[in-house]
């Protein structure tokens, strides 16, 4: 049946568009926001307080940082200790153990499996409870064993890299979902209208060199409006692409420029009813003003001394983790919803002991550092922090096993992230894996659960939050029930 241009219309709105400009006609709006401080607040501002029925209940935390290890970090030589290995080297993986486990084709033909045990040392550290074992590949990371909950009982279905990170950031194996920072965009907007809600930083690694790709899908906005999207930020003179002004264009033409680029698109908005056309404007505006936003966040020269040395010397070079945890910190108190931190290099099928601990050495003290700047600052209470990879490694080795060198091979049916601050639980080890390290043997946490734990303490009902898309409900959990992993949280 034909529809009308009225029923049209309605179909392309979406429902948080509508809300958010209900009150207000949004040309009147962009206008009234091109001289700054004057007038009804910007239609960027306006896209930025999220949906008027979130958070769903009272946040513990503010804003998040998602620290994300590509390529899936070892938890059996950094946090799940197996002693009892020792006295299996070299020997066979019991069939029992791997009970016809779904292999990738990298070591489906092998002949055998052995058990390769890790050559770290391991320490219990006191974390406030029963203790928790860190290998010495992370000496730093005993500094923060009492604040952070360890979790090694993750699991998933994805057992390749791509399916497995994609599914992590965007609750679906398949490309094409919201992630998980474009969600919180959507939801809940952003505290400051000078920087978006959703920032990704990409590191820098000295692990394996050949890494695995990232696709901006991980940080997309699938079928959320785009200006949703993370805003990836760059090493170098130009944090983001295509901000600068170029030569010979000064920020008072720029301002005109756009005064006459937002009435043509609203123009365009009033004849085609298309909501892109706002995002369009809104990006436009955030973008003018990341202008001067933007060279503030990244110069940190104003840091302390002692700030830049407990980063450690990584933290002077642009790109690093170091330099990414402490832009982490600066944005998260700026008022930036969600920081998302990609690490690569820890896909480490074979050479394990020459490219994980360089990882390790790139990953412990930033990592320490960013949650002790937090928590002395006042910040960790209302920050979530959450580290880890998108599955484990294999307890048995791929390819030649030897005493000085071994590979694994990727695992999802076990592996290990630890969460901080923001009503997490300090202290605390959660989930247990069997003697090798290979099955689940005490609360399981499927990723969902993370991310409806991570909702959770962003004040979200994961189930309750929802989008209409293709005649569905999409939610980042999927269609099945997730509830918050509520053990670990206070």
């Amino acid at each position: 049946m034909k529809q009308t241009p009225f029923e049209r219309y309605v179909q392309l709105e979406t429902r948080r568009q509508f809300f958010a400009r209900g009150a207000m006609g949004l040309g009147t709006a962009a206008l009234a926001s091109l001289i700054p401080g004057q007038g009804l607040a910007s239609t960027a501002a306006a896209e930025d307080l999220g949906l008027p029925d979130l958070p769903h209940f009272a946040p513990k935390a503010k804003r998040a940082i998602y620290l994300f290890m590509s390529g899936a970090p070892s938890q059996l030589d950094m946090f799940d200790y197996k002693p009892g290995m020792a006295e299996w080297y070299d020997r066979e993986l019991p069939d029992s153990i791997r009970d016809g486990q779904r292999l990738t084709t990298m070591t489906s033909g092998q002949d055998r499996f052995p058990i390769a045990p890790s050559i770290y040392n391991f320490t219990k550290h006191d974390n406030g409870s029963d203790g928790a074992w860190v290998s010495e590949l992370l000496p730093f990371h005993k500094e923060i064993v009492g604040d952070i909950a360890i979790i090694k009982s993750l699991w998933t279905e994805a057992i390749n890299h791509d399916p497995a990170i994609t599914y992590l950031c965007t609750g679906d194996q398949l490309p094409g979902k919201a992630s998980l920072g474009a969600w919180l965009s959507y939801g809940l907007g952003s505290e400051n209208e000078n920087l978006p809600a959703f920032v990704v930083l990409n590191s820098t690694w000295t692990g394996r060199k050949e890494a695995q790709a990232l696709f901006n899908r991980l940080w997309g906005s699938g079928f959320l409006p785009s200006q949703h999207q993370g805003v990836l930020l760059h090493t170098g003179p130009d944090p983001v692409l295509f901000l600068r002004n170029p030569d010979g264009v000064s920020s008072t033409m720029r301002r005109q420029m756009l005064d006459s680029l937002n009435q043509l698109n609203q123009h365009t908005y009033e004849s085609f009813g298309d909501p892109e056309i706002h995002t369009r404007i809104a990006q436009y505006e955030m973008a003018f003003r990341m202008q001067t936003s933007v060279p503030d966040l990244v110069d940190v020269s104003g840091e302390s001394d002692k700030t830049l040395e407990m980063y450690g010397p990584d933290v002077h070079k642009p790109g690093t983790l170091a330099y990414n945890c402490l832009l982490a910190r600066r944005l998260s108190e700026r008022g930036v919803r969600f920081v998302q931190i990609f690490h690569r290099g820890w896909d480490q099928h074979g050479n394990l002991p020459v490219d994980l601990p360089n990882n390790c050495r790139d990953l412990d003290q930033p990592a320490v550092a960013l949650i002790k700047d937090l928590k002395q600052r006042g910040l960790l209470d209302e920050t979530l922090v959450i580290w880890g990879g998108e599955f484990g490694r294999t307890i048995y080795c791929q390819g030649k096993l030897t005493k000085e060198t071994y590979g694994r091979d990727h695992h999802p049916r076990c592996f290990t992230m630890w969460m901080a601050g923001a009503g997490i639980k300090p202290g605390m080890v959660f989930g247990e894996t069997d003697d090798f390290g290979y099955n689940i043997t005490e609360n399981p946490v499927h990723i969902h659960e993370l991310n409806a734990t991570i909702l959770n303490q962003l004040g979200i009902d994961a189930e309750r939050f929802v989008f209409r898309h293709q005649g569905l409900d999409q939610r980042l959990i999927g269609v099945q029930p997730a509830k918050p992993v509520s053990d670990i949280l206070l």
